[in-house]
């Protein structure tokens, strides 16, 4: 390692020139917003940035040019930290390590540590360290563990050391906010709004906290960095999604200087704008008078967090208002006009969200990065440039990858890192700090360049994202471009699709939700048969078993409006957290499609109670419209203080209660109507059971249209 300083000090002269360029030339760059203001220049920050990143910068250059030599020095420091673990001594570490050049190294690992192809084989170690067991994958206990939801199993508890957390995770963070002030050097002259997941959710049987990687790390963060966020941590804490959305936007848009925003999916940003769209004179209002509405369900304690990052900003809410009646949206070009950068998944399926929004943002001063190649797993890396290629850190993971087209071989060949080829597709397997083993991603990525001898690469998609009934091989980007190409054909839009395929009658089935609520099923039929005329000319395979018939023609679904944010807040109800919540739109789940079946347009009765959420989103509407009124005329105070807060609570529970009783009242009625009546048939039977599933066919998109059906 000492050579990398001994031998490289002109690397660092190299690393550090740039960043002083990088700081010239963004000067030059306009900052100022639309009257003509400019905004102010953080040199503390970025002079700690600039040492700080920069050096790690340094280090990442000097490992890019010699990524074997990284790769022999990764793995064998993590196979010495775990020698004498529980796993390391059931899989003969030490012999390993007795390995005296890098190729014998990388056999006598793959010889005697198998592939973990699912967490499931590593999991009984993982719930002997849960329960208080040390030295198990590595020695000692983790730090935390981060959970991902699961859909048909347990979810993954991934254990997270005290070493991946400081000195891999950490150090890539350095890089990563160093970046920043590289392509945008007055990017902390003002406030910032990440979104992260949950720091806490909950403790293992050994007092362990679970939670959210990136939620722990912004707790850890340097004070001069965390007074520049929008709001406290504890907005992430907020049970009810629909009222944490509007607590971050509220706070979030009190500030006319907002700079940065980062998310890694997205739809996230879809979801936060449409809370926005429906809540615009409210968050206005909340802006006015320094309040936060008492019509979002939203503890009394995280309440009293938020109440010192509460501004009231009548200039601002003007602001906002004039640009609400001159534009007839608040959109972020408009309400952050110095938002410098905008950081998200750009990969992979997360191209139909991001499209939705690319009118929405200035592109000409918001610089869009993608966020990079990042899972619960393991941090592989994450784009420097405009290019959606994320860079692999050699010196902090060790990688294997398997081609494409031996995927289903029994005998995979394994290549090291620097021996991927551009342009061609791989299966990524990984090796931390934190005892995954040989792990198996899941992942297809494509290479697209060199950083400097490190292959680049970015996400395509899950493996199994890749669905084959009859040896057709239908790949999600297919099926996402052709889809896209039928809409250029027609000139019929969709806001949200996904396909599955049903192995029983050799059928892809493909739902849609359209833009135009009026598209008839001939329609959608016609819009399929060019959907599947673009698979054909795409995958010979799938010609080849359409033209044969053991592929039969797919069939198309219409899904009801915001068929997606349904579906979500069925996921959610069902243990997905939000931060996580992303799925393949090409797959063979028949869970996922009944989910799908149910938001179909079935019947009369599904829309007719979709009409009934859409007028109670109206009437909740009005209601807060009458608000503002009593409000201005002093009749209403807008935000509840805890002795009013009490007295909602105690309005809503005697108005609960009356409704509750005059349930049980028309139940009693019922039953004594249906006790006088005769036996109903098999078939009046079914059509009940049909229509008792309906209401949880057409669940609103958030909680809180769901609160006004349910009043």
């Amino acid at each position: 390692m000492h050579r990398a300083y001994s031998g490289h000090l002109s690397g660092m002269r190299e690393g550090l020139g740039t960043g002083k360029k990088s700081f010239v030339m963004a000067k030059k760059k306009p900052y100022l917003d639309n009257e003509g203001r400019a905004l102010p220049y953080p040199w503390l920050i970025n002079t700690v940035l600039f040492l700080v990143g920069g050096s790690q910068t340094v280090r990442l250059k000097f490992w890019s040019r010699h990524p074997r030599q990284a790769a022999e020095r990764t793995l064998r420091d993590i196979l010495a930290i775990s020698r004498d673990t529980v796993y390391g001594r059931e899989h003969h570490f030490d012999i390993i390590l007795s390995a005296s050049n890098a190729e014998d190294l990388f056999r006598l690992y793959r010889q005697y540590v198998p592939v973990n192809d699912s967490f499931e084989t590593l999991r009984p170690y993982v719930e002997r360290h849960k329960n208080g067991e040390e030295n198990v994958l590595f020695p000692g206990k983790p730090d935390m563990y981060a959970t991902t939801s699961g859909t048909t199993s347990e979810p993954k508890w991934v254990p997270m050391t005290h070493k991946y957390l400081k000195d891999v995770y950490g150090k890539m963070s350095h890089i990563w906010t160093w970046n920043f002030v590289k392509h945008r050097d007055r990017i902390f002259g003002g406030h910032i709004f990440p979104i992260v997941g949950k720091e806490v959710e909950g403790y293992a049987p050994d007092g362990t906290l679970y939670g959210s990687v990136s939620g722990v790390l912004v707790r850890d963060i340097p004070a001069i960095i965390k007074k520049h966020y929008t709001a406290p941590a504890c907005v992430m804490s907020i049970a009810d999604y629909g009222a944490r959305n509007y607590t971050l936007m509220r706070m979030a848009m009190q500030h006319r200087d907002v700079t940065l925003w980062a998310t890694a999916n997205p739809s996230t940003i879809l979801e936060l704008m449409r809370t926005v769209d429906e809540n615009a004179e409210e968050l206005i209002e909340d802006i006015k008078c320094g309040t936060l509405s008492a019509n979002f369900e939203i503890s009394d304690n995280i309440r009293e967090e938020l109440y010192p990052y509460i501004q009231a900003n009548p200039e601002r809410a003007e602001e906002l208002s004039r640009i609400l009646r001159e534009k007839g949206r608040l959109l972020p070009k408009d309400f952050w006009p110095w938002l410098q950068y905008l950081s998200t998944w750009k990969c992979g399926n997360t191209k139909i969200y991001m499209e939705k929004y690319m009118d929405d943002f200035d592109w000409d001063k918001t610089y869009y990065q993608e966020l990079g190649y990042i899972a619960t797993e393991c941090r592989f890396g994450f784009a420097l440039d405009e290019s959606n290629e994320s860079v692999l850190f050699p010196q902090f993971h060790y990688y294997e990858f398997v081609a494409e087209d031996e995927l289903d071989s029994p005998n995979k060949h394994f290549l090291q890192i620097d021996e991927l080829e551009q342009g061609k597709r791989y299966c990524a397997y990984v090796t931390t700090y934190s005892g995954l083993f040989r792990y198996n991603m899941n992942d297809l990525v494509e290479v697209g360049g060199k950083y400097y001898n490190t292959p680049t690469v970015h996400m395509v998609s899950k493996v199994n994202g890749i669905v084959s009934m009859t040896g057709e091989k239908l790949y999600e980007p297919q099926f996402i471009e052709a889809v896209h190409e039928a809409e250029k054909e027609t000139g019929i839009k969709t806001k949200f699709f996904v396909g599955f395929a049903e192995v029983q009658d050799s059928r892809y089935h493909f739902y849609y939700e359209f833009e135009n609520e009026n598209i008839t099923q001939e329609q959608a039929d016609e819009f399929t048969k060019i959907v599947d005329k673009k698979l054909c000319e795409m995958n010979i395979e799938y010609e080849a078993k359409r033209a044969s018939f053991r592929l039969h023609e797919p069939q198309a679904h219409i899904l009801l409006n915001n068929a997606y944010a349904r579906f979500k807040a069925a996921c959610l109800r069902d243990g997905f957290r939000d931060g996580q919540f992303k799925f393949n739109l090409l797959m063979q789940d028949e869970k996922r499609r009944d989910k799908f079946s149910l938001i179909e347009r079935l019947s009369t009765q599904i829309l007719e109670q979709a009409n009934a959420i859409d007028d109670a989103v109206r009437e909740r509407k009005q209601r807060r419209l009458k608000q503002k009124q009593e409000r201005k005329t002093g009749k209403l105070i807008h935000s509840a203080s805890p002795a009013q807060r009490k007295e909602n609570k105690e309005t809503k529970a005697e108005q609960k209660a009356a409704a509750e009783a005059e349930r049980l009242a028309q139940e009693a009625a019922m039953a004594a109507q249906k006790a006088a009546q005769p036996k109903v048939e098999e078939p009046a039977q079914v059509a009940q059971s049909a229509t008792e599933a309906t209401p949880q066919a057409a669940q609103p998109m958030t909680e809180e249209p769901n609160k006004e059906t349910q009043a």
